[in-house]
């Protein structure tokens, strides 16, 4: 028994509930095309309506196959890295307030009117919290290794959203900003002493403050606020 939950707890089952969760959602937004409506990053609808549940949702919501394809073999192969490196909670945590992170700068700085969706927000948040382990952890040659992969990934994705007017740019540098900032203020378990106290205490303050910011800014876009 005690064998069985370990094994249990050692797989990724946040990474496993997150593409559930995604997978069931396209399958119903096929079925029910208001939920797509109901939950993309819409800044109007946010702005003027108040719903901010829309900083949320689109993490689990893709506009058509190959998108949700290409997120959902991205989120399986990295999401069991992650989590196993960070563990299950953290895990959590990261993907999500990286795509927060990334919808909220999404809501701030897209042009009014744009919609926008998917988990590219979490996923470069994801490649953010990789990159960070690279500067606590320099002399691991595996994580170093890993880090340089993904730091090619995400140079070369960013230049071809600067050209590629359907990627949403400012979503996917908002994740990698919140994956690095969430990465650094949760640090791994067991491996305090490689953060410092204050380092993380700095990148808590920033994210807060950075989420508020963008949010006030994206209001005073949509003269909400003067």
């Amino acid at each position: 028994m005690n064998t069985l939950m370990k094994k249990w707890r050692n797989q990724p089952f946040f990474t496993y509930l997150f593409l559930a969760i995604q997978t069931i959602v396209f399958i119903l937004g096929y079925l029910t095309p208001m939920i797509q409506a109901g939950g993309v990053m819409y800044g109007p609808f946010v702005a003027y309506m108040h719903e901010y549940w829309r900083f949320v949702t689109p993490i689990f919501l893709h506009f058509g196959l190959a998108h949700f394809a290409i997120n959902s073999v991205i989120l399986y192969y990295m999401g069991q890295q992650v989590e196993a490196i960070y563990g299950h909670s953290r895990f959590f945590c990261l993907y999500i307030l990286s795509g927060i992170m990334g919808n909220v700068m999404s809501f701030a700085f897209n042009q009014v009117g744009v919609q926008s969706a998917g988990a590219s927000t979490s996923l470069f948040g994801l490649f953010g919290a990789f990159l960070i382990l690279g500067l606590h952890f320099k002399n691991d040659y595996r994580i170093q290794a890993m880090v340089r992969q993904f730091a090619l990934f995400v140079g070369l994705n960013l230049v071809f959203g600067l050209f590629d007017q359907s990627i949403d740019i400012w979503g996917h540098v908002g994740g990698i900003i919140g994956g690095l900032l969430v990465g650094n203020l949760l640090a791994l378990p067991k491996n305090y002493g490689k953060y410092s106290i204050h380092t993380r205490i700095i990148s808590g303050i920033v994210l807060g403050f950075l989420l508020v910011i963008f949010v006030i800014y994206g209001l005073k876009k949509y003269q909400i606020l003067v």
